[in-house]
């Protein structure tokens, strides 16, 4: 009997797990406007959370396995339900890939290490902040949307930043929870509002200067945040 028990938990626990990236995506794409499609993910051969996990793409040598749209590409991001629905029932396990820019929400993106340091300055600094995705290798903080122009006016006028930072913006992707990849699980490390509607973004120039701020008053002099 216990024996019986434990298999109806383990079958209860996988449907779960085969709806949490189904669910996911409608919310995202439904309910907060984000456009959003499967991702590639990992080879069913591989173990997914190891280091040598393999992408299921063609490249054998892939720099982001598992971590990155490809059939379909990034241009099929949608918002419609039924899309969306028909992706996951076919491919429940599949990653969950913001568009992100245009009206869906960009990132800026640091080393795990120094995203943590990162969130403790700019919360020391009264910095407020929407949604925050980290993987066991980096952190992005979301903020609103942006074009590269604005983007490149911001960095131009920065005498130096952080050499650590990445930009998700128009044309890019970022991975969103639950979706898990070769570096291992996505998750929040700060979590939308449960029940909200669309969350709170900041804009993208009050979270760089903060970044840069916290970066060059470092005790020692040095970027804490550049690594």
């Amino acid at each position: 009997m216990r024996e019986i028990l434990g298999r109806r938990r383990r079958l209860r626990f996988r449907r779960k797990g085969r709806t949490a990236r189904l669910d996911a995506a409608v919310t995202f794409a439904v309910e907060w406007d984000w456009p959003v499609l499967p991702g590639v993910g990992l080879s069913s051969t591989t173990t997914r959370t190891t280091a040598g996990a393999v992408c299921a793409c063609p490249d054998p040598s892939c720099a982001v396995p598992g971590a990155h749209p490809y059939d379909p590409g990034l241009l099929a991001a949608t918002t419609d339900e039924r899309m969306i629905r028909w992706w996951w029932t076919r491919r429940p396990e599949a990653p969950v890939v913001l568009a992100t820019g245009g009206r869906a929400p960009c990132a800026v993106s640091l080393p795990a290490a120094a995203g943590a340091r990162a969130l403790d300055a700019l919360d020391a600094m009264g910095i407020r902040l929407g949604p925050v995705v980290a993987t066991p290798t980096r952190w992005s903080i979301l903020v609103a949307p942006y074009g590269l122009e604005r983007l490149g006016e911001l960095l131009h006028a920065k005498d130096s930043v952080p050499s650590s930072l990445r930009f998700h913006g128009e044309g890019g992707y970022l991975l969103l929870p639950p979706s898990v990849a070769g570096t291992g699980q996505v998750c929040w490390e700060r979590a939308p509002l449960a029940g909200s509607a669309r969350p709170w973004l900041p804009d993208v120039e009050a979270v760089v200067d903060a970044l840069v701020e916290a970066s060059t008053s470092a005790p020692d002099g040095g970027s804490r945040l550049a690594y």
